[in-house]
């Protein structure tokens, strides 16, 4: 897209910028350098967002949306001191470790975080193979990772469960299986019968199966889920 056309698709209003389904790869250089010191909410949902880079054009931002894009484990997250609200649902991060110690770094204030739709959260929704007993150590482990977060996925974090993360959550990481080649028995293995961590036949996206049965967390919504969040002032 030029930059007249950016602009165009851009909508600003009361500190807060829109620039939702445009199909763009990065958020639009030309965006921070029109809007960037002004803009406090930045919504870039639905697009093919694969990288962070720009963001820097924004150092006074305080909520940031990034629902149903294309970033993954390889996104570098870009410091900004004032974020507090940081929405990534229906991204396509797998590694949550990794994720959280990126998140803790560059967003010190972070108090409201959702990844509903990720592979990293085990939300039955999206993995039905997942239960309810995944969700709590997900979100125990998550609450000990970042002890100031009041909402995780749109949930109040009660006190219960901070106590609970503070006492267990640092045992609640995921173990992720390690290929090892063996190479003495290389020549023994067939190729059909190697481990392999992917399915025979990988669906692309917007292939969905349907699921039956009862869940603790929703993903609904036509727009952004960071809308979702709910202020303290709402209590």
């Amino acid at each position: 897209m030029d930059n007249l056309q950016e602009d165009e698709n851009a909508h600003m209003k009361d500190e807060q910028l829109s620039y939702i389904g445009q199909d763009c790869y990065a958020i639009p250089a030309i965006l921070g350098k029109m809007y960037g010191n002004k803009t406090r909410r930045l919504d870039c949902s639905f697009n093919s967002i694969r990288t962070l880079e720009n963001l820097e054009l924004f150092p006074y931002l305080e909520e940031l949306i990034l629902d149903n894009n294309d970033l993954n484990d390889l996104a570098s997250f870009i410091p900004l001191p004032h974020l507090h609200t940081l929405s990534l649902n229906k991204n396509h991060f797998l590694d949550l470790e990794t994720l959280l110690k990126q998140l803790t770094i560059c967003y010190p204030h972070l108090t409201y975080l959702s990844l509903l739709g990720n592979p990293a959260c085990p939300d039955q929704l999206s993995n039905s193979e997942k239960d309810e007993e995944d969700y709590e150590r997900y979100r125990y482990f998550i609450i000990h990772q970042i002890p100031n977060l009041k909402f995780l996925d749109s949930t109040p974090v009660k006190t219960s469960e901070k106590a609970e993360a503070q006492r267990i959550g640092g045992f609640m990481r995921v173990a992720r299986p390690k290929i090892e080649v063996a190479h003495e028995a290389s020549d023994e293995t067939d190729d059909s019968q190697r481990y392999s961590p992917l399915p025979s036949a990988n669906n692309k996206g917007g292939t969905h199966r349907g699921s039956f049965g009862k869940l603790r967390q929703r993903y609904t919504g036509t727009q952004s889920e960071g809308n979702r969040f709910i202020r303290d002032t709402e209590l």
